[in-house]
């Protein structure tokens, strides 16, 4: 099944330019992506900066600096402010993130403008095979935690404590600082770029504790009972053979341990 029949076919064109959607843009090169930005997903300065990675001064240099030469990124790699890994891993992960909201089925037409870059510049190209196979992944993975969707866009707001628990004990530090920052007026988008997070991985973590009865669920979530959900199948590791299967393995093991 194919997310976008129009980028695939960008890729086999060998197409450079802009992918417009409603959610969001991804830009190619030869027919690879690499840059993707959205409304609904922290871009890479929210990421660092946030996280305190990179003071919002060394980021707004390298804009200044760098930016008409579409080279940003190689800027803050040769000024000293990042290593290549670093860069690579929160470009990325920006990059699978933003294509994650872009290539959402709500996402409206697609137009392609030829011929268009991103400031950013050049990275790591990944094939728009391997972010149609992320982009599905990811989906299948929110509905294996909690097959209810409405929590994404809805205000987070926590439960209150049950007995002497606060709310959120029983769960990691990652969530914790999730439900603390939960004012029951922020939305998940909201939330991740308050803390500096993925979008999506602020949206598995929501899923998560509303399927732990820790938050809120709209009234169209569960209209009669609150369901069990399923428990997620992850299916088993095939050999890599693919340099983008490695990346993504990679990626994904760095943003979901870590962040």
């Amino acid at each position: 099944m194919s997310v976008s029949p129009m980028l695939v076919r960008l890729a086999a064109e060998r197409a450079t330019g802009a992918l417009l959607r409603d959610h969001g843009t991804l830009y190619l090169v030869d027919g690879r992506v690499v840059h993707a930005e959205s409304p609904a997903s922290p871009g890479v300065d929210v990421l660092l900066t946030t996280g305190g990675r990179l003071p919002r001064e060394g980021w707004e240099e390298a804009v200044d600096r760098a930016g008409a030469h579409r080279a940003v990124g190689r800027f803050l790699v040769d000024s000293g402010r990042l290593r290549d890994g670093e860069l690579e891993i929160c470009h990325l992960g920006a990059v699978f993130d933003a294509a994650f909201f872009a290539l959402s089925p709500a996402s409206g037409p697609t137009r392609f403008r030829y011929g268009v870059g991103h400031w950013f510049g050049t990275v790591r190209p990944v094939s728009a095979e391997a972010v149609e196979r992320e982009t599905l992944r990811r989906r299948e993975l929110l509905d294996a935690v909690w097959p209810y969707a409405s929590v994404d866009t809805a205000p987070v707001v926590p439960r209150p404590a049950a007995g002497d628990q606060g709310p959120g004990q029983g769960v990691g530090a990652r969530r914790r600082a999730l439900l603390a920052a939960a004012d029951g007026v922020r939305t998940p988008a909201e939330l991740a770029r308050l803390l500096g997070r993925p979008a999506f991985h602020t949206l598995l973590d929501v899923r998560r504790l509303a399927a732990a009865g820790l938050v809120e669920t709209p009234l169209d979530a569960a209209p009669d009972a609150t369901p069990v959900p399923p428990s997620p199948v992850i299916p088993p590791v095939p050999p890599v053979t693919d340099p983008d299967i490695a990346l993504l393995r990679r990626l994904r093991d760095a943003l979901e341990a870590h962040l």
